[in-house]
């Protein structure tokens, strides 16, 4: 008799913590330990590419007291490097390191959470995102995918990239084969370019057999340790389709969830200590390795005013199309574009008026 008794008060608490179970999702509890996997688009390692996902998980392991460690994969290690975000839709991984735009297949307005050309620097995308509402619409963007974004940072300014031939008009863009990311290469390929967007490790056993004529990567960090100038003369800056790349990491929503508050807020501490060091890796290396670039016998050149513009009629046309596809996407591109209007305006006479002053002082 006092077994059938306990049999039934056990029944109710179970019917209870099944009620329960459905009301909330899991909680890690505190003295759980997780151990999660991060995959790139990039080989392990790339200099303020890889390195700083892997500060990232060394940031989390410490400030959660080892009870969220995340492994770091590179490219292809575990998914093939524009698969990292099917990887985490699919429950593969927990979550990825990577930029936006690589994944502008699935939904074209990504690329503004990235870059378009002509568009945000560093900072003033940081000030989108944090301030202006950018990060409010890139989780909804997000939520079609059930990952969660976390704004991990930025190159700054990069490069044109690197060409085997000078780009002094529009004709010498047609039958260009060049690998070129984002809007920017959109902007190309309908000028006549014939683009390719290859993963990062593939650039340089590209030109170097001569499937492509010109390639971008990054800025001088990344293209001296990547070797490019080794397969091209011609070195083209700024890149007019990069202006501040922004990085990312996102996560599963449903391992983000079932985390604590506490795990939660150290990852989102994390990839804001991450995103800062990130831009200032890149901006510390990128002055050291300029120089060096230059001393392999590099020649910087320019775009001309005239492809600078044919460029941006393309670029524009695209935003504007994307812009179109559909409530979000408007939304997002009247956001961004409406702080690139003030930003334009601000940053001649500030920024750019003042770096011109810098470099008469200084003798450049």
């Amino acid at each position: 008799m006092k077994r059938r008794q306990f049999l039934k008060g056990a029944g109710i608490g179970a019917g209870a913590a099944v009620a329960a179970s459905v009301a909330a999702p899991a909680i890690v509890s505190a003295q759980e330990s997780l151990n999660w996997r991060m995959v790139m688009p990039w080989p392990k390692g790339t200099p303020g590419l890889g390195t700083n996902a892997e500060k990232f998980a060394a940031m989390v392991k410490e400030m959660s007291n080892g009870r969220l460690s995340i492994s770091v994969f590179g490219a292809g290690e575990i998914v093939p490097p524009f698969e990292c975000m099917d990887a985490v839709e699919q429950g593969v991984v927990e979550m990825a390191h990577g930029t936006p735009y690589y994944w502008q297949g699935k939904n074209p307005a990504l690329n503004f959470f990235s870059t378009i050309p002509f568009g945000l620097t560093a900072w003033e995308l940081s000030a989108w995102l944090r301030f202006g509402g950018g990060q409010e619409l890139w989780e909804e963007a997000y939520t079609e995918f059930n990952v969660v974004p976390f704004y991990a940072g930025n190159s700054g300014m990069q490069a044109g990239g690197w060409f085997n031939k000078e780009i002094n008009s529009v004709e010498d863009l047609k039958g260009l084969k060049a690998r070129y990311a984002g809007l920017g290469g959109e902007a190309m390929r309908r000028l006549g370019a014939n683009i390719t967007m290859l993963p990062p490790g593939e650039i340089l056993p590209a030109m170097q057999s001569g499937a492509i004529d010109a390639a971008e990567w990054v800025g001088p960090w990344n293209d001296l340790a990547f070797g490019l100038y080794q397969v091209a003369k011609f070195y083209y800056t700024p890149a007019f389709h990069e202006p501040g790349p922004g990085l990312e990491i996102f996560i599963s929503k449903e391992k983000f969830d079932a985390l604590g508050t506490d795990l939660q807020a150290i990852i989102r501490y994390a990839a804001q200590a991450i995103a800062e060091n990130t831009l200032a890796d890149f901006t510390y290396n990128n002055l050291q390795s300029y120089q060096p670039l230059i001393d392999k016998g590099v020649e910087v050149r320019q775009f001309s005013d005239d492809v600078i513009l044919a460029l941006a009629e393309q670029s524009n046309a695209a935003v504007e199309e994307i812009a179109a596809k559909n409530d979000l996407s408007g939304s997002i591109a009247e956001s961004y574009l409406a702080l690139v209007k003030k930003a334009a305006r601000y940053g001649k006479e500030f920024e750019a008026t003042g770096l011109l002053q810098r470099a008469k002082v200084w003798g450049y």
